[in-house]
């Protein structure tokens, strides 16, 4: 017999387990009152409340935050930086909403 021969292992398919079928949350933690919600990271759950949950016990661990929010990944939309001038152009053209295209009324001090 030669040690040349390797026999193939078989492998299994991997059975399929309830959490291949747990959803991609995306958690987003506000540190204080008065701040905007900051991405920390993502966590998979079964449902929101459980995403909840296991959101606040992974990234909340020394109570610096004040308020989570959890979306489930799929429906997050966002615009690509790339499209930034296409998506982002049209605003210029409307002159209306610059503060410089009002007229300050008389007594009011800025």
């Amino acid at each position: 017999m030669s040690d040349d021969t390797v026999t193939p292992a078989i492998t299994e398919p991997r059975p399929s387990t309830e959490r291949d079928s747990w959803d991609l949350y995306e958690v987003f933690v506000r540190a204080r009152r008065g701040l905007s919600h900051n991405h920390v990271g993502s966590i998979h759950a079964p449902d929101p409340q459980m995403a909840l949950k296991n959101a606040r016990d992974l990234y909340t661990r020394r109570q610096e935050g004040v308020s989570i929010w959890v979306a489930k990944a799929k429906d997050i939309v966002a615009s690509a930086p790339d499209e930034k001038d296409a998506f982002f152009e049209p605003a210029a053209d409307k002159i209306y909403r610059h503060p410089t295209f009002y007229d300050v009324p008389a007594g009011v001090q800025m």
